[in-house]
């Protein structure tokens, strides 16, 4: 494992390389985005380490994204030790993303990793920046993915209503109802640094339309099973198919939002990493 500048280490960036654990060369490549409501998070979160341990463990050489932040929204309380990088809202993060993207395929030789497996993806507000990242590649005519990964992601800015078997869930667990209407809108207007109207729609991937997906890579999503996000991944999901899109939706059974960030509460975090496991190892030159 080692921590590398990137060609935005010029901003303070890193990408956190983690080499998979097998003899034969070579492996599926993966770049994975934290998660943090796109104005927290680390790489050393178990969102980013654990997943990225596991994977690698199982054979995929990972590719951690130590992402430019937006700047803090009010009455959020500043990490205890905030990197000396700059902060800043959209594009930061996706131009990150791309960069790292970028340089695993000129460095893919090097990592022994095979270009043509090469997959993208992220949870929560990571997943977010990795569909956006894919989006862009699409309108730039760039290589893709082979496969795109995102867990309980977050694709909506203004967030449809759960129907009423999740809003029933959601009060049964008030715990879990961390994520509605306007917690979401005031969660991207920070990212955005305004109102998201007309909003790129890198930043807001889950308005794409099946025109604008169908060139999409297969997909796999993995939802909480109480969580208001659930709206949003169900929704793009919808629209790859409705695209003729590969697309696989999961939701994990009784887990709320941010499993993989708790891989030792229960199963469900190993439950969702053999998913993304299998689908990693099934990708063929």
């Amino acid at each position: 494992m080692s921590d590398t500048p990137t060609p935005y280490g010029a901003a303070g960036g890193l990408v956190r390389v983690y080499p998979a654990r097998v003899i034969e060369r070579p492996t599926p490549g993966l770049v994975w985005l934290h998660g943090g409501g796109f104005a927290a998070g680390d790489i050393d979160m178990p969102e980013a380490d654990h997943v990225a341990r596991t994977l690698a463990d199982a054979g995929t050489t990972v590719l951690s994204v130590d992402y430019r932040l937006a700047p803090l929204p009010d009455g959020w309380e500043p990490p205890a030790a905030e990197p000396g990088r700059e902060r800043a809202g959209f594009p930061a993060a996706s131009d990150d993303t791309l960069a790292v993207w970028d340089w695993l395929h000129a460095e893919a030789a090097t990592l022994g990793v095979d270009p043509a497996r090469l997959a993208i993806g992220g949870a929560s507000a990571g997943a977010n920046i990795a569909a956006g990242a894919v989006l862009r590649l699409i309108a730039n005519d760039r290589a893709l993915p082979a496969l795109v990964l995102l867990a309980y992601p977050t694709l909506l800015a203004e967030q449809p209503d759960p129907d009423e078997a999740l809003r029933a869930a959601l009060d049964a667990q008030p715990e879990a109802d961390r994520f509605g209407r306007d917690a979401v809108l005031g969660m991207y207007e920070n990212y955005l640094g305004g109102s998201v109207v007309g909003a790129p729609l890198a930043a807001i991937p889950g308005l794409a339309t099946a025109d604008e997906l169908a060139e999409f890579p297969p997909t796999l999503i993995v939802a909480g099973d109480v969580d208001e996000l659930r709206v949003s991944s169900e929704h793009f999901a919808r629209t790859l198919a409705a695209a003729g899109r590969e697309v696989e939706h999961v939701i994990e059974p009784g887990t709320d939002h941010g499993h993989l960030n708790r891989p030792d509460e229960g199963d469900a975090a190993s439950l969702t990493l053999a998913r993304f496991a299998a689908r990693l190892a099934a990708l063929s030159s």
